[in-house]
């Protein structure tokens, strides 16, 4: 057994403060330092590092049957070639990581919390994390006076307020932790998110706050997913690699620093600032750990109104460091509400129930137990999606998280909620109401024309066969005007015993148009799979699909799309393969279908997303798509808006043709309510 000696005491909070402090151990530590833990007990010697003598973080297994931390190792093999231990020749790319059983075993181990002086704590080490985040006295304070900090002066607010009119990115300046790119002016990008009423004279200007951040996610096996929709690239207008989307229990999920709008600057010290698509998608499928730098919007910094008790105050309470303090209030016609409860003592129970559904992420009353505190205060409802707790974002949250932040709150629990516009009529009485289907007519043909971004194009393909009636075409297809995107059906693999193979024009990832001239674009899953079947029986069969193309060179698309192929391959996975997010650009308009988006604010609200796209000299007219969600913002507590959706329409007038000049002016003239059209593709998912 090996005593492990703490290297930090955490006896004294004397000098703490909270830029040193390590957000993951609580410790102050270098950045390139490991986390350090206060262990309670005897560590047994197989769970120790080699290097640093500590029990492991990150473990890795070596070919040779030793096992460390990922961080002692991987500096250590940056000045050596071989173990430390054996001295058998080792490069980092021949480790893995260590068996589930082992980093149970790690994660099991008893610590202090490290502000012992205050808080006498002990718990798991995984559980470390939480506790300081939601429980920890000294780090709730430390944080509260770095927020104080952080608040501009009166006299820097006030002169803000004279300040003129800016454009793009540069209109407000983001508190950014690395040198970034978006520090500049991009060609295209406007931002009405940024916009402020142009009536609301008496509010003081806030700033877009940004941080660039280091995650870093260990794949198990080489091909296992890490659970992220990707969309972007310099080969589209979007031009960064941004994340859409975090699919429910994945990697990236379960690990929960990664959030949708991330825009990934690093991986492994690869720069994606500007690579193509396909080659960011390669890069992410690189195995074992990647180290992801990432910049991620903050929201916007909130105003001090406490110097300014004579002006009027704008939505949300005084003083509120919440980042959804300035959400729609339950008076708004919007769905936004904010509810307070109030216990009469610390360990009442509010008498709600939350689940997790299986069609869209985050947390949802269930029920409200008779009798209870939230039943009694009557502004909860069933299928209210719970947005934030005391200020815990919890869009994309779990309900076991969310009931960690209730147990460790004190008197008040402050709830926002998004409550669906169906439950508002209904009354939300109703013991089994659940959230109705989205009627069909919210997803539609789209009737707007338009061209494809610049670089992307289609060409159509016709197949001319004659065979056996009982021959099989050898396909396999996806997709379906059912499914959850609405996309058209698409050809997921050509089999090799097949006749489509043989001929060979036929290519996964084609988009089926007709066959024999029935109509294939607008059918859901099962019928097109009926009238492929009833199709085929005959002797002569005549298919029609579209392929979509872009400018990249040809040798690197290529190339790129063999790799993504040895890897979706590897899955054995067919039926679940979705093309690329550039694949779908392609395709022509008429084929698109659309979804009408209605955001709602108040008069002092920007909408919360900035826009790409309208005229560039290089690809002439683009169309506008959506680039960046800012947290706390109508259209982030709506959901519904995904960077990488195209806007067809505002308020049902067509975007085609448009330039910033005109677009801009149209969205700010919407003071408290906007419709947007938009067009959507899954973004792809590695």
């Amino acid at each position: 057994m090996a005593t492990t000696e703490t290297k930090v005491s955490g006896s004294s909070t004397v000098g703490l403060s909270w830029a040193r402090v390590c957000k993951e151990c609580g410790q102050q530590h270098d950045s390139q330092d490991s986390h350090l833990y206060e262990y309670q007990d005897e560590v047994d010697d197989e769970l120790v590092c080699h290097i640093c003598l500590q029990p492991l973080l990150k473990p890795m297994d070596t070919p040779c049957g030793h096992t460390y931390c990922f961080h002692c190792l991987s500096s250590f093999l940056k000045e050596q070639d071989f173990c430390p231990v054996d001295r058998q020749r080792l490069q980092l790319h021949q480790c893995r990581p260590s068996s589930l059983l082992v980093r149970n075993l790690l994660d099991k181990l008893t610590v202090m919390c490290p502000h012992c002086a205050e808080c006498q704590q002990t718990m798991q080490r995984c559980e470390l994390q939480p506790h300081l985040h939601n429980r920890c006295p000294v780090f709730r304070r430390l944080r509260e006076e770095a927020e104080k900090r952080k608040r501009p002066s009166w006299n820097e607010l006030k002169g803000r307020k004279g300040d003129g009119e800016g454009s793009g990115d540069a209109k407000h300046s983001a508190t950014l932790s690395r040198n970034s790119t978006r520090d500049q002016p991009e060609p295209g990008l406007i931002n009405p998110a940024y916009e402020e009423g142009e009536e609301d004279h008496n509010s003081l200007r806030s700033s877009l706050v940004a941080e660039a951040t280091v995650v870093e996610l260990i794949r198990d096996e080489p091909g296992e997913e890490l659970g992220l929709r990707i969309v972007g690239g310099k080969d589209t207008p979007l031009g960064n690699i941004v994340i859409q989307e975090i699919v429910r229990d994945s990697i990236a999920a379960r690990d929960g620093r990664l959030a949708p709008g991330d825009h990934i600057l690093e991986v492994n010290d690869i720069s994606l600032a500007s690579v193509p698509h396909t080659r960011a998608i390669a890069v992410l499928q690189l195995p074992s750990l990647l180290r992801l730098t990432v910049m991620q919007e903050k929201g916007f910094k909130l105003r001090d109104q406490r110097s300014d008790q004579n002006q009027p105050t704008s939505t949300g309470s005084p003083g509120s460091h919440s980042p959804h303090s300035n959400a729609t209030s339950s008076n708004n016609p919007g769905t936004v509400l904010q509810v307070t409860l109030v216990k009469s003592q610390r360990t009442e129970p509010l008498g709600i129930k939350l689940i997790r559904k299986s069609d869209e992420s985050g947390v949802f009353i269930l029920d409200l137990l008779a009798g209870g505190l939230a039943a009694k205060d009557g502004k909860l409802r069933n299928n209210d999606k719970v947005l934030a707790i005391n200020g815990h974002d919890l869009r994309h949250g779990t309900p076991e998280s969310a009931a960690q932040i209730i147990q460790a709150s004190e008197m008040r629990v402050n709830f926002v909620v998004m409550r669906s516009a169906e439950a508002q009529e209904e009354g939300g009485s109703s013991r089994t109401s659940r959230r109705t289907p989205e009627p069909q007519y919210f997803r539609r043909r789209s009737t707007y024309m338009k061209d494809p971004p610049g670089g992307f194009s289609s060409q159509e393909k016709t197949v001319s066969l004659k065979k056996e009636p009982r021959l099989s075409l050898g396909i396999t297809i996806a997709g379906g005007r059912d499914c959850r995107s609405r996309l058209p059906v698409y050809i997921t693999s050509v089999q090799p015993v097949g006749c489509l193979h043989r001929d060979g024009t036929i290519k996964r990832g084609d988009v089926l148009l007709s066959i024999n001239g029935v109509d294939l674009t607008q059918l859901t899953y099962n019928e097109a799979v009926s009238v492929l079947k009833a199709q085929t029986a005959q002797s002569q069969v005549v298919l029609r699909v579209i392929q979509t193309l872009s400018e990249e060179s040809e040798e690197d698309t290529e190339a790129n799309d063999d790799e993504l192929d040895i890897a979706e391959d590897s899955r054995d996975d067919t039926l679940n393969w979705t093309p690329l997010w550039t694949r779908w650009l392609g395709l022509p308009s008429h084929m698109h279908w659309c979804r009408d988006i209605v955001l709602q604010k108040t008069n002092n609200e920007s909408w919360g997303f900035s826009i790409v796209g309208g005229y560039e000299e290089s690809h002439g007219q683009q169309p506008f798509f959506i680039k960046t969600i800012v947290p706390g913002t109508p259209a982030h507590f709506d959901g519904r808006l995904k960077c990488g959706d195209e806007i067809v329409a505002v308020n049902g007038a067509t975007t085609v043709g448009m330039n910033n000049s005109s677009l801009i002016p149209m969205l700010k003239l919407q003071k408290n309510k906007v419709t947007l059209t938009v067009v959507s593709w899954p973004g792809s998912l590695v």
